[in-house]
């Protein structure tokens, strides 16, 4: 081959490490335009200078080798668009969750959390509409959005009212073992027909410590340490599945600075010797 560049040639050429071409070779990346059956060296063509630069780009932005291989592979424009737009948008969703972690980690570093009041509270078992299953804490907040959603959708389906904010149930194991039985309900008045997920529920009653989180969600960890502190410190920590109530949250407004949730511990109440 006249034109033919040595792998070092085109290491240099293209700024891929000879380790990283051998790499391309092995995985049928980017396989050399010949290869010397006497020596195993490896030579390419200058035209294939640009379709290195394509996979070094795409390398940069951490999309999978799989995936490169299919973006080159793909017979139009239209298919090898759809591989990359695809990767880009896994990429913002990866950005704004650090960009999220970053400004919360700020926020506790400049800002100290100021205490918030905490109240007692008995509540009393309550008639609802819910949804509960098994979940994966990574893929907890997911499965919340989605099984509220549902639930107001059949809330206004089936005619009922409303008569408390909605809330949650999760047992301890969610959060110790990373998987775990949790709960989502909105309380209501009528009679509920049970549909796929959605079931009648009864909220059971307990005693409760509550304490309040105003903001989105990010830092709510904040706010469930200081009210396990106190739980713990009062020692008055029972057993049982924790309890949020979403007194304004996405449903009600877009902003999550004005959304509000309430985070309830359960624990025993010395004055009324109720336990949760």
């Amino acid at each position: 081959m006249s034109t033919a560049m040595t792998v070092g040639d085109f290491s240099r050429t293209t700024h891929l490490s000879v380790k990283t071409l051998r790499h391309y070779h092995e995985v049928g990346l980017l396989e050399p335009a010949e290869v010397n059956p006497d020596n195993g060296y490896r030579y390419y063509r200058p035209d294939q200078v640009p379709t290195a630069q394509v996979i070094r780009r795409l390398r940069d932005l951490g999309m999978p080798v799989a995936e490169v291989k299919a973006v080159l592979d793909a017979d139009d424009l239209g298919a090898r668009n759809t591989v990359i737009a695809a990767h880009l948008d896994r990429l913002e969703t990866e950005l704004a969750a650090t960009r999220s972690a970053v400004d919360s980690l700020r926020n506790l570093l400049q800002h100290p959390p100021t205490k918030a009041p905490i109240e007692h509270r008995t509540v009393s078992a309550t008639p609802a509409i819910g949804i509960r299953a098994i979940v994966d804490r990574d893929d907890a907040l997911e499965w919340w959005q989605g099984a509220l959603g549902e639930l107001h959708a059949a809330v206004r389906v089936q005619g009922l009212r409303q008569t408390r904010p909605s809330g949650g149930l999760y047992a301890s194991e969610l959060f110790q073992q990373d998987r775990g039985e949790a709960t989502v309900f909105i309380p209501v008045e009528g009679t509920v027909r049970a549909v796929g997920r959605v079931a009648a529920f009864e909220v059971p009653a307990a005693e409760l410590a509550v304490i309040a989180h105003r903001g989105p969600l990010d830092d709510i960890d904040l706010t469930y340490a200081e009210l396990g502190t106190y739980a713990v410190h009062h020692e008055i920590s029972v057993d049982g599945p924790l309890r949020e109530y979403y007194l304004r949250d996405s449903f009600d407004t877009p902003d999550a600075a004005e959304w509000l949730t309430e985070i309830c511990w359960p624990v025993f109440r010395a004055d009324t010797g109720i336990g949760a």
